[in-house]
């Protein structure tokens, strides 16, 4: 069964690639990875505050012992939360280049331009195939509109576009008022590709301790979410479509498959099941296409997408009312 996929201009041997996670900072779980039949990987993010927090640990550490005794171990930054800070990011970069032969996607996490150019440069020049932008800016003023805060997104995808040598894509939270427009606006913008959805932290009160806690994304629902909208997208963008999120098995995968997508990424369910379910979601796909008599993944992509499948009204508000008459007590 041919599962080859184009994915950013990559030809890869199949659609199933583990996605951003904690994973990638082990080398040895990236060969088993590797071992398993991952063709590519995407790099856990290098964080904007990672890259800031650095720079000022620097800075700080130069003028505060600029009039002192360079033996003054004491007055050296200290390190913070991150288990990664860039320069090591960067090193693990070749590192798993130098070690595998699978595609090494890079992936940037930020909301300023300030951060991105240099450090997307620097992730290109350490030998990554590609670069995952996640952009993800929840803000919480008013004074901003939609119009200004799309702008500085593909502002952001422009700059680096323009800047590095190795394909783009962009790793989108799904709270776009107009998803398909922007979508469109980063493609204009010279995206190779684009990724639905991120999955985000989402806060939560504990009662007994009286603060905010973070709840984590780990888990595999809202895959019909992501279905929808790489069915929208499918066709109506010049650029590789990628599904993350909620993707635990061969169906899932033949479901965003059919929605419009050329990869899917895998990341919860790797880490709760470990690198050996790759492989098997790899050859349950294949034997599924088999079984349902598809000759290649190119006759089963976009089949059930909004612009051939044989109800195009399920993507609109028709099914929304449709689902709302149909209940009976």
């Amino acid at each position: 069964m041919d599962l080859t996929t184009n994915y950013l201009g990559m030809e890869l041997a199949h659609p199933i690639i583990p996605g951003a996670s904690p994973q990638t900072a082990d080398l040895d779980l990236v060969k088993r990875l590797e071992d398993q039949g991952a063709p590519a990987i995407v790099m856990h993010s290098l964080f904007e505050e990672q890259i800031v927090s650095e720079q000022m640990r620097t800075y700080a550490a130069m003028e505060y012992t600029s009039e002192s005794s360079g033996e003054a171990l004491s007055y050296l930054p200290e390190p913070d939360q991150f288990s990664m800070g860039p320069d090591q990011y960067l090193d693990q970069i070749r590192r798993i280049k130098e070690s595998v032969g699978m595609k090494v996607i890079g992936s940037l996490n930020g909301t300023t331009r300030g951060g991105w150019l240099e450090y997307a440069q620097l992730i290109a020049q350490a030998g990554a195939d590609a670069l995952e932008l996640n952009i993800y800016d929840p803000v919480t003023t008013s004074l901003e509109d939609s119009n200004t805060i799309e702008a500085r997104a593909v502002g952001i995808v422009r700059e680096v576009k323009s800047a590095l040598p190795i394909p783009v894509t962009v790793k989108l939270a799904p709270y776009y008022t107009s998803l398909a427009h922007f979508a469109t606006q980063l493609v204009n913008a010279g995206v190779d590709g684009l990724v639905l959805f991120n999955r985000l932290y989402q806060p939560d009160i504990d009662l007994d301790e009286l603060e905010m806690i973070r709840v984590s994304p780990v888990g595999l629902g809202d895959l019909p979410m992501r279905m929808r909208w790489l069915g929208v997208l499918h066709d109506r963008v010049s650029c590789s479509l990628a599904a993350s999120g909620g993707i635990g098995s061969a169906l899932d995968a033949v479901k965003v498959l059919m929605a419009g997508a050329d990869v899917a990424q895998m990341v919860s369910a790797l880490l709760i099941k470990g690198p050996t379910l790759l492989s098997q979601v790899r050859g349950d796909l294949s034997q599924w296409l088999e079984t349902n008599e598809y000759h290649s993944l190119d006759e089963l992509r976009g089949s059930m997408s909004m612009t051939h499948c044989p109800d195009p009204s399920a993507y609109h508000r028709a099914n929304y009312m449709r689902t709302l008459l149909s209940w009976r007590s």
